[in-house]
């Protein structure tokens, strides 16, 4: 009886309660690229790129910033500071956490883009897609900062105990959740609410969302981690709806089809936070279920659960109920020409019929793929302490 009774073992009193600072500056950065990004994307919607020193873009660089500066600190700290136990790697002579040589290097990777994105706007326009080629190293380092920031945190989340672990696995749930804004966002162009009675949208995110899910949901102990981060992912586009409009904007490139008074949202989010939340209660129930049947399964789930729900949801966000300050559905880029699917809120016919069907067998395919990866990923990431 006296065994029952024993005072439970806790983290010692002097163990630290908090994280260290340059992993909130790892998180800091994330943020500040992403809502830098969709800022960036709204300034060109809304008035056009008009020059290279916008906010937006100062927000973007400075993930780089404080990427490149405090995993540099933390990386020549270790090396010429350092203790011989402390635990790092060791890369060209340099020795620091393997987070912070990742980070470091989508730091500099995105200081490199800025004048190559300035060139290139220069000589090929002022307003291009997305994923041009500035664009596309602009973007490996943002990836490359999220992930060095998350295994980072995993390093010491890992190692910690006590109120220290669990402002760690937040932390650590908090950048999952900027990584499904990130692919989201890179996906922007093939996400818009004008193709979701397609099957491009489906196949682009069951390649891209079930690998950042089921890593997280194996690395972190919460039983509900898929539901978390997308409820991150969806909070800070619901977030970005209502903030950005409030302020005005005019464009000033041409031609102007449509009337533009103030900076134009992003589209409202993808239901993700349904299928994740299905996830999370099948994956707590099959923890020694086959891997590669459990991702089957985890494929069909995915996909007919977001077709299910995101399909219908589409339809309404073309009606007028959904052009209002919340769902957002009103707002147009003053380069929407009046005849445009989006200026008559009419679905883009990609596929149909059979075509579509098969499709959507090969997004079920992918899904399957993209969690088998993303499970071997989380089992890695358990056990990552340096």
């Amino acid at each position: 009886m006296a065994a029952l009774t024993q005072t439970p073992i806790h983290a010692p009193s002097n163990a630290p309660r908090h994280a260290p600072w340059y992993v909130w500056c790892a998180v800091l950065a994330v943020t500040s690229a992403l809502i830098g990004g969709h800022w960036d994307v709204s300034w060109h919607t809304s008035i056009g790129r008009d020059t290279f020193w916008t906010p937006a873009h100062m927000a973007i660089y400075l993930c780089g910033v404080l990427a490149a500066l405090s995993c540099a600190y933390l990386i020549f700290h270790m090396t010429f500071f350092g203790r011989p136990d402390d635990p790092g790697v060791t890369i060209a002579g340099f020795r620091g956490p393997l987070g912070a040589f990742i980070a470091a290097w989508g730091g500099i990777a995105m200081l490199t883009s800025a004048p190559f994105d300035n060139w290139w706007h220069d000589a090929y326009g002022l307003d291009v897609k997305i994923v041009s080629p500035p664009h596309v190293v602009l973007l490996a380092g943002v990836f490359a900062v999220a992930m060095g920031g998350l295994i980072l945190t995993l390093g010491y989340m890992n190692r910690a105990e006590g109120a220290q672990r669990r402002q760690l696995e937040w932390m650590f749930l908090y950048v999952g959740g900027l990584l499904i804004v990130l692919l989201q966002f890179v996906s922007m162009e093939y996400l818009n609410r004008i193709l979701l009675h397609t099957s491009l949208p489906y196949r682009i995110m069951a390649a891209l969302i079930p690998f950042v899910l089921a890593g997280v949901w194996r690395a972190s102990r919460y039983p509900f981690s898929c539901t978390v981060i997308t409820s991150i992912y969806s909070l800070l586009i619901i977030g970005l709806i209502l903030i950005l409009p409030l302020f005005p904007a005019q464009p000033k490139l041409g031609p102007v089809y449509h009337a533009v008074t103030q900076f134009i949202p992003p589209q409202f989010p993808i239901l993700l936070i349904v299928p994740a939340f299905l996830l999370d209660l099948l994956w707590q129930r099959t923890r020694r279920m086959n891997r590669w049947l459990l991702s089957a399964i985890s494929g069909i789930l995915f996909v007919g659960v977001l077709l299910a729900v995101e399909w219908p949801f589409a339809t309404f966000l073309m009606t007028p109920a959904a052009r209002n300050a919340f769902f957002g559905a009103g707002y147009m880029g003053y380069f929407a020409h009046p005849n445009s699917y989006t200026a008559r809120s009419v679905f883009y016919p990609l596929d149909s019929g059979l075509a579509f069907w098969c499709n959507i067998a090969w997004a079920i395919c992918f899904a399957a793929i993209s969690t088998r990866v993303g499970i071997a990923w989380g089992e890695w990431m358990k056990r990552v302490r340096r």
